[in-house]
């Protein structure tokens, strides 16, 4: 699925609560696209009365029209009637469960009525459908976080304290933010401030567990939540010496308590899973014999069941193809400490549950049995997603480590995905396997081989006649930031390491003006994302006129981009090509590519056809 499909399997999950859905003009001459819409200025404008009778006029019309409710719930809850809210929300949902806003909506009002379990299950839902994207810009929002900012950016370049940070209230005003927690659980959040922000909070509940008094339960599910976030971002913030001795410390009572059989309080284990993750520690497995409140149970589930259940995943895995090549090796080794990317939550979960509900028409090509391999499936994310999009396609998926794919079958179970099939293979061995197929995909891969245009050929040997090939490769000219950046590492002597990592990312943050694309990429924020980014063991980087050299010598045809994320990339391309503008020509791409350098920043993803002779 590309990104232009993508948008449109999210498209009402993401905005049906703001955009009006068509219907017959009324009596006042206005249809209920153009009510909708001057319903939304007049809110926008202030003028709420005006507002809330051109969405009752809509809802004379159309009763389960979304956007008027979702509008009226807002009133409502900006009014501080909740109740009145849920009930709007309520409707709107039942219309569209996969609208994301209005899970999002509902979710704070049941949290301003203190359902706080309501709250979490619809903020969860919202995360799931869609929002774990814009979950940033939603948590720097509220009021508790902007003050907890400002505080930190106020004693710049200096550090504040904790107890200039949070006072006496210590992290409570952070623990009651529930959207907060689920975000935690849920997704990386890309983002300096907040990073500095729950390194504060991590010290802070190191304090209170180093205390040993009693914490209120919202304090021990806020340190959970925070463990996982950690986790998921596989422990890359820098801490000081002193907090990681006190950290090495509380870890050392725990396992003295658990060698003991004595009571560890949840607080501490949290606690101690947000500096270290629990699968790592000796006789962990002995966490799981004891009772705990459901928040710890859901860390020990991410930290110690699902790492254990991908442990005994490996020896069940295949191996198709051998790994000899010696950069493979080193690649292999790499995707092994830190299988890239550690993702949570199911790109498709809409797409998904409109398809279950009959809602969007598979087409022809959506029905057929194809054969399609992936190549350089990483942790799964990719097959999974075509997996759900063709569901009567027979996937192979291959990748170099055992990690990744043991964690790409975790989740592809999880899912109840029935139609991959996975083995561990390197590219360019890949020939050997003696197989063909109708189409495949190798996005963000062949740049990472020895010799990428030995892989690509092994892949259109392995491609019929007629088939597609979907290809992801880093472009020379958008990745100047990246080679300046891995230059300067190299020059300061930093290592693949944990540690030089954290540190190297500290020093990229100081000087964040010359930095503000690395700063903004999301895998800036993990720690297999920042190795994948900057301390890859290998990369190339590509020219479109070299990518249009191996397309003639191979008899393939360049067929297109993957539509952009900004429209506007292509009304550029047309305003420079006046006329003469033609979306399939490499050479007018390069002059463009000459022109916009960032436009290709990700890499370029591009599909090909093989011609049948």
């Amino acid at each position: 699925m590309n990104r232009k499909e993508r948008r449109a399997a999210g498209k009402r999950r993401d905005e049906s609560a703001t955009k009006p859905s068509a219907s017959a003009f009324g009596p006042a001459g206005l249809s209920i696209v153009d009510l909708a819409a001057e319903a939304s200025r007049a809110y926008r404008a202030g003028r709420i009365n005006q507002a809330q009778e051109i969405c009752r006029q809509v809802l004379a019309r159309e009763p389960a029209h979304v956007q008027a409710l979702n509008l009226l719930g807002l009133m409502a809850q900006g009014s501080g009637d909740h109740r009145g809210a849920v009930k709007l929300f309520a409707k709107a949902i039942a219309a569209d469960e996969v609208n994301t806003a209005c899970h999002y909506n509902v979710g704070s009002s049941y949290q301003a009525l203190g359902q706080r379990a309501k709250a979490i299950a619809h903020f969860n839902k919202a995360l799931a459908l869609g929002m774990d994207g814009k979950a940033v810009s939603f948590i720097l929002q509220s009021p508790v976080i902007s003050t907890y900012v400002a505080r930190i950016a106020g004693k710049w370049p200096l550090t504040v304290t904790n107890a200039e940070l949070f006072g006496a209230e210590s992290v409570t005003p952070l623990a009651n933010d529930l959207f907060l927690r689920c975000a935690m659980e849920a997704t990386t959040l890309p983002n300096p401030q907040l990073e500095v922000l729950l390194g504060h909070a991590r010290a802070e509940l190191l304090r209170l567990a180093g205390e040993r008094g009693e914490v209120d339960d919202a304090i021990v599910g806020f340190a959970c939540a925070l463990a996982r976030q950690c986790f998921i971002s596989e422990y890359v913030h820098v801490q000081a010496e002193a907090e990681s001795g006190l950290a090495r410390g509380l870890c050392d009572r725990l396992l003295r308590d658990l060698a003991s059989g004595a009571a560890i309080a949840p607080l501490a284990l949290a606690v101690v899973a947000a500096y270290v993750p629990l699968h790592a520690m000796p006789v962990a497995d002995a966490l799981l014999r004891r009772d705990w409140p459901a928040t710890v149970a859901g860390l020990l589930k991410v930290q110690l069941r699902e790492p254990l259940e991908e442990k005994g995943d490996r020896a069940a895995i295949a191996t198709l193809a051998p790994v000899k090549n010696s950069v493979s090796l080193e690649v292999m080794r790499q995707y092994e400490e830190n299988p890239y990317p550690r993702w949570t939550i199911n790109p498709l979960t809409a797409f998904a549950a409109d398809q279950a509900r009959g809602r969007i028409v598979a087409t022809a090509e959506r029905q057929a049995q194809l054969d399609i391999l992936i190549a350089g499936c990483g942790t799964g994310s990719h097959a999974i997603q075509i997996a759900q999009v063709y569901p009567n396609a027979r996937l192979l998926a291959i990748d170099i480590s055992l990690s990744s794919l043991a964690y790409a079958r975790r989740k592809t179970r999880e899912l109840g995905l029935r139609n991959i099939e996975y083995g561990q293979a390197d590219i360019l061995e890949l020939g050997a396997i003696d197989r063909t197929f109708d189409h495949i995909e190798s996005v963000g891969v062949l740049h990472h081989l020895a010799e990428p245009t030995a892989g690509w050929r092994v892949l259109v040997s392995l491609l019929r006649p007629g088939g597609r090939m979907r290809i992801g490769l880093y472009s020379e000219l958008a990745r100047r930031v990246i080679v300046e950046a891995r230059t300067r590492i190299a020059a300061r002597g930093y290592r693949a390491t944990a540690d030089d990592i954290a540190r190297c990312r500290q020093d990229i943050i100081r000087e964040a003006d010359h930095w503000r694309m690395l700063i903004g990429a999301k895998d800036f924020y993990s720690m297999s994302g920042c190795r994948d980014l900057l301390f890859n063991v290998m990369e190339h980087r590509f020219t479109l006129p070299q990518i249009a050299a191996f397309l003639n010598d191979h008899d393939l045809s360049f067929l297109a981009f993957e539509p952009f994320d900004d429209p506007t990339v292509t009304e550029r391309f047309h305003e420079q090509f006046p006329g003469a503008a033609d979306e399939a020509d490499l050479d007018q791409w390069h002059r463009f590519e000459v022109e916009h350098p960032e436009t290709f920043w990700d890499m370029y993803v591009f599909m090909v056809g093989k011609n049948a002779h």
